[in-house]
């Protein structure tokens, strides 16, 4: 099943460096996801000065279950750079 997940970075002061810190690092950890399928779709969501802020991804994957383990072992959670998720079924319809 496809799961949309709102992940929010941060507010505080330090939110935008910690992201960048470990960017690299995330988007080497999701190369093989999106390979398999899983990571559907995939990027960061601004703030109103352009600065990345949180994230937006499509996962397929079998229960939210699975969903919230899949963002635990991402480097973004384990390293505080996301601190909020929101996750919704996902149906496409175009």
């Amino acid at each position: 099943m496809a799961y949309t997940v709102i992940a929010r970075d941060g507010t505080d002061e330090e939110a935008p460096a910690r992201r960048q810190a470990v960017r690299d690092q995330h988007l080497q950890g999701i190369a093989q996801h999106v390979e398999s399928g899983v990571l559907q779709y995939a990027g960061a969501l601004l703030n109103e000065e352009g600065v990345m802020c949180g994230s937006l991804l499509i996962l397929d994957l079998p229960d939210r279950a699975a969903v919230r383990a899949w963002l635990d072992a991402d480097v973004y959670t384990k390293e505080g750079v996301w601190q909020e998720f929101e996750v919704h079924g996902f149906r496409r319809a175009v």
